[in-house]
């Protein structure tokens, strides 16, 4: 899901491994065993062992493959709306929008999920009653009447975090909200507009800036990496670009986010202060080519650009329609590789770091 021309106004799973464990009962009178007895028992014993742990092996996978990786967008403990990676039961696809919704809601089953420093956005008690994805792309989302108790700080990341969650899907365009069957033309506590539906063209964490030229800009959504001591994630951040063409824009946007949203300071800031482009982006077939000095690497003689830096850049990038991919080439090397070693042979998807699905 993409939007490029923004609205001017936001497993490992455990292993339990199943071991039998035998104690023999100590008898006050010590007899021989008969030949071979032991080793009789013993190879009974390691036999169930083996047959215990097969089976829950089976079991674990099974249960891994029931899974799924989703897109949740909360808020994290900065106030920003973020998205989190959290594997949910794989259900039929005509369910899955209930689902995330659901895992959306504060003392809901993402409870127990939640990463160190993140809430849930949706207050306590609400319910989907009903949902509808019309031909245009709309999905009309009905709440149970808990949805208007929310604090009013909160009511623009609700709608934010409502829109990019189930705008992870491709067949998402935007979101219409209903409440108990009526729609709602206005969020009802602090009465921002809904209109005929939120979309991602609204922005996410929207940087306001009082110098801005709004006639010469475009909002553009950026992802900056943050980080607490267990949990590595990106913030979206939409913000003002000034370009008079297309090809300027792509390099604005570049240059942009290589300096930084600025007062965000619980930001990662991934580049060195001499990275820079030598050269004007090309777009081809929905591939973008970006050429840096080689101070965009991490390991210039390794050739090794930042995990980070890579998928920063991606990210931020391929939301704009007309990029697919990011082939990123570096002056005066062949090919670049990431932290593993792993050569970028072929031009970067943001599939490669976020899942994407449709309903």
């Amino acid at each position: 899901m993409k939007a490029s021309r923004l609205l001017i106004p936001g497993v490992c799973a455990s292993l339990l491994l199943l071991t039998a464990c035998f104690q023999g009962e100590q008898s006050s009178v010590e007899i021989d065993p008969p030949e071979n007895a032991e080793a009789v028992n013993d190879t009974a014993n390691n036999d169930q062992t083996e047959v215990e742990d097969v089976e829950a092996d089976e079991e674990n996978t099974e249960e891994a493959a029931d899974m799924i990786a989703r897109q949740l967008y909360l808020i994290d403990e900065n106030g920003m709306v973020a998205s989190q990676i959290i594997e949910l039961p794989l259900l039929d696809s005509n369910e899955v929008a209930t689902q995330v919704l659901e895992y959306l809601v504060d003392d809901g089953p993402v409870m127990d999920l939640l990463p160190n420093g993140f809430r849930a956005v949706l207050p306590a008690g609400t319910e989907v009653l009903g949902l509808n994805l019309l031909e245009d792309g709309t999905m009309v989302v009905d709440f149970s009447k808990e949805f208007e108790e929310y604090a009013a700080e909160d009511e623009v990341k609700i709608l934010e975090a409502i829109t990019h969650t189930l705008t992870q899907f491709d067949s998402v365009e935007r979101v219409q909200l209903w409440v108990n069957g009526h729609p709602l033309d206005e969020m009802p506590v602090n009465g921002t507009p809904i209109g005929k539906g939120y979309s991602q063209a609204h922005g996410i964490n929207v940087m306001q800036n009082d110098t801005i030229d709004f006639i010469n800009s475009e909002a553009v959504t950026m992802y900056y990496p943050a980080s607490d001591q267990e949990n590595r994630y990106y913030i979206p951040v939409t913000q003002y670009v000034g370009a008079e063409n297309e090809e300027e824009m792509f390099e604005a946007i570049v240059t942009s986010l290589m300096e930084g949203p600025g007062f965000m300071a619980n930001v990662t800031h991934v580049f060195n202060d001499e990275a820079m482009l030598v050269s004007e982006p090309v777009l081809s077939e929905g591939v973008l080519e970006l050429t840096f000095n080689e101070a965009i690497l991490k390991d210039v003689e390794e050739a090794v650009i930042a995990d980070e830096v890579m998928e920063t850049i991606v990210r931020t990038l391929t939301v704009q329609d007309e990029i697919d991919a990011v082939d990123i080439k570096v002056e005066n090397k062949d090919v670049i590789a990431n932290e593993n070693g792993e050569p970028y042979s072929d031009p970067v998807t943001a599939d490669f770091f976020v899942p994407s699905e449709k309903l």
